[in-house]
């Protein structure tokens, strides 16, 4: 396969997402209201992921403190996530390469165990700041 050709894989699977990005902001605006958490649902406790909706919506109206609030880990940790995907397409796109550098796992399991311990500390009562607003 040619860079061409990788180039086009990759941007044809960023189109994707950007498609079903632009469907889901629609919908929430349309809505006014958030996806609901399966988690939060069945047991009262929030997983690492609640709150993003709301942290989506109030980026699009460039409310930066009130999307710290709804989810402030993953508002700081999407950008290196998001360099991290990008330089995984780079490498990709230049020369083929689908392999997975070892600092790059570990940087991905390190971001795993911290959502996971997030996940668990805010739901305790002392750090009750955590929980998404």
């Amino acid at each position: 396969m040619t860079c061409k050709e990788r180039l086009v894989r990759v941007l044809a699977g960023a189109g994707a997402a950007v498609a079903a990005t632009l469907a889901l902001v629609a919908w929430l605006r349309w809505s006014g209201e958030g996806l609901v958490c399966p988690l939060w649902r069945a047991t009262g406790l929030y997983c690492p992921g609640c709150g993003v909706s709301r942290m989506c919506l109030r980026l699009l109206r460039l409310d930066l403190a009130g999307a710290f609030r709804a989810n402030p880990l993953l508002l700081v940790t999407a950008p290196g996530m998001g360099a991290l995907l990008l330089g995984r397409a780079w490498r990709y796109v230049r020369a083929g390469d689908r392999g997975t550098p070892r600092w790059e796992e570990r940087t991905w399991l390190a971001l795993a165990g911290v959502f996971l311990l997030y996940g668990v500390l805010r739901n305790l009562s002392a750090l009750s700041c955590l929980a998404p607003r």
